[in-house]
């Protein structure tokens, strides 16, 4: 099954929050002025969807999430024939629909998908703009206002799972990072309740824990999960518990890495 998450703004509606941290607005807005597919680069919970989002919100066009996994095959995408009350009808799958309509697409981590949906992608993705539909017939000719967006993860991709130069160089690409302190309080503050000297420490512990990426750990915790954190916090729960809850045990199964995580919040907070 495709997780398609389809959300429609008018144009002006209010945009999901997001703090730029450089000039990453400029350069979707101008991606999507001239019809060019945007990478989002970046460690899972950076922010990359909230910013596609926001942008959709921004430019006013509809938006089609898909969450990639292995199982994700073209056809998830395109569309299938289905018996419905007796009779064989055809229904558009997600990226057909925003073909036909004008809305962005965005593929959230597209290297988990089948090797097939790449081979999809390419004739959107140049200047061509269309997406040919075997099983119809057809030969979609993209929107005006229709916009491919892809993200993946650098850090957790290997030789098996990776997108081909080929693949990479249809796209323009925009790297996202953790924020900088003074931009990542103010924003985990915003989304929780928390005051932002309360969230202070919590984004120092952060950061911390993103320095030992590579060693002890596979992934630093992500924004979303310091906002988790806060947002516990902010609701009650005694701070040590919230911290372990949403900052340690999502992070590592083992033992040992666990009782120095543990030893490193001691030494942050006292």
């Amino acid at each position: 099954m495709v997780m398609d998450g389809s959300h429609m703004k008018p144009e002006g509606a209010t945009a999901p929050f997001y703090l730029p941290q450089g000039d990453e607005v400029q350069v979707f807005q101008a991606a999507a002025a001239h019809k060019l597919p945007v990478l989002l680069k970046g460690p899972t919970g950076c922010g990359k969807t909230r910013f596609v989002t926001h942008m959709a919100a921004k430019l006013g066009r509809p938006l089609h999430t898909v969450a990639c996994h292995d199982d994700l095959s073209a056809a998830d995408l395109i569309g299938r024939w289905l018996l419905k009350g007796g009779e064989t009808i055809w229904v558009d799958g997600p990226l057909t629909r925003a073909v036909r309509e004008g809305a962005i697409c965005y593929l959230d981590e597209v290297v988990e998908a089948r090797k097939d949906v790449t081979v999809v992608l390419h004739p959107l993705t140049d200047d061509r703009r269309i997406l040919p539909i075997d099983r119809t017939g057809e030969e979609l000719e993209a929107h005006p206002d229709f916009l491919l967006v892809a993200s993946y993860n650098p850090g957790y991709q290997n030789i098996l799972k990776t997108l081909k130069p080929s693949t990479r160089q249809r796209f323009v690409a925009l790297e996202f990072g953790f924020p900088k302190p003074e931009h990542e309080i103010p924003v985990v503050a915003r989304e929780s309740g928390l005051p932002e000297a309360q969230v202070q420490p919590l984004v120092r512990l952060a950061n911390k824990l993103r320095a030992m990426k590579g060693q002890d750990l596979e992934e630093g915790v992500s924004t979303r999960l310091v906002v988790y954190c806060a947002s516990l916090i902010h609701g009650g729960m005694p701070v040590d518990r919230a911290i372990r809850a949403a900052m340690i045990e999502p992070l590592t199964d083992d033992p040992d890495v666990k009782a120095g995580l543990r030893d490193l919040v001691t030494a942050v907070f006292g």
